[in-house]
């Protein structure tokens, strides 16, 4: 029972951490990025992370046809509107305007994407290995 909790937790702690160094490393590359502390990081990570999961699905589908018209590229306004909703409700994360939080998203999403690659790929339980008698199931 305990091991399974953990099992779910593990992966959770690590997204969450991959995101906070994300947004970190965009409040240095980008300058209308701003944390007042750490705490603010650590709480806007944990809020961009529970948006992108719960309020981004709506938005997808709300405006669905304005992102097919786009081929998807609507999909980078609504990553933008998730760092604009979170700096809104977190006191101590700013962001200066929709075009920072534009570039700013891509940016977050490049880098978390790339950190999470090596951190997934340096984890010896998630290799794939070649199967010994040549037959991949």
């Amino acid at each position: 029972m305990m091991k399974t909790m953990f099992h779910h937790l593990l992966p959770f702690l690590t997204h969450w951490a991959i995101t906070a160094v994300s947004l970190w490393v965009a409040g240095r590359v980008f300058q209308g990025i701003r944390f007042a502390d750490a705490s603010s990081l650590i709480v806007a990570a944990l809020l961009l992370g529970f948006a992108n999961a719960i309020v981004k699905p709506l938005l997808i589908v709300l405006t669905l046809p304005l992102t097919l018209l786009t081929f998807g590229l609507f999909l980078l306004v609504i990553n933008a509107l998730m760092m604009m909703l979170v700096s809104s409700l977190v006191r101590g994360f700013k962001v200066s305007s929709f075009w920072t939080a534009f570039f700013a998203s891509i940016f977050i999403s490049v880098l978390s994407f790339l950190i999470d690659a090596f951190v997934i790929s340096s984890s010896p339980s998630e290799t794939i290995q070649m199967p010994h008698n040549g037959v991949w199931l």
